[in-house]
């Protein structure tokens, strides 16, 4: 019943606000690449192109407790009217590889399992990022909600929160 809201929520947020705002350019902060880190749910390099003044291409290799993951994110930014300071929303997809590995206590018997698994699945992308003008880096603080389906027939949703630190070109 949650996820429903949530779901809702994001729909709102990335669809309606958008156009209750002022359409803005990247303002005097931009960059055109940057490599750095994200920290949270999936955490791991994050590496941001923009292709225009106004979208960008993101590529994310995370870690999660079980498994290894490739996101590929395209995103829309737009100037809040401060310097340096942008949001950002879009979407992408992901692959997974997880393993799975348990322990099983039978009958006083430990038994251990290990089956790795493909995982697939949507992204979404919502964040504030500011580019601290006088010096070459970015920090965002974003919410990448995905839901991914694997190979062992389960389904798997996170809001996965983040914050990132990038060092831009």
């Amino acid at each position: 019943m949650k996820i429903k809201y949530v779901l809702r929520s994001l729909v709102w947020i990335a669809f309606i606000f958008p156009f209750t705002t002022q359409s803005q350019s990247i303002n005097s902060g931009s960059y055109h690449t940057a490599i750095g880190l994200r920290a949270g749910g999936t955490s791991g390099l994050t590496v941001k192109h923009f292709i225009s003044s106004g979208a960008a291409l993101e590529g994310i290799i995370g870690i999660w407790n079980n498994a290894f993951s490739i996101t590929g994110l395209y995103e829309k930014h737009s100037g809040t009217g401060t310097a340096g300071l942008n949001w950002y929303y879009g979407g992408g997809f992901h692959v997974a590889a997880e393993n799975n590995r348990y322990y099983r206590n039978r009958y006083y018997y430990r038994d251990y399992y290990s089956d790795g698994g493909v995982g697939i699945g949507i992204d979404g992308i919502l964040g504030i990022e500011y580019k601290i003008i006088p010096i070459p880096f970015a920090i965002s603080l974003d919410v990448k909600p995905f839901i991914d389906v694997n190979t062992h027939g389960g389904a798997f949703f996170s809001l996965d929160p983040g914050l990132g630190i990038k060092f831009v070109f």
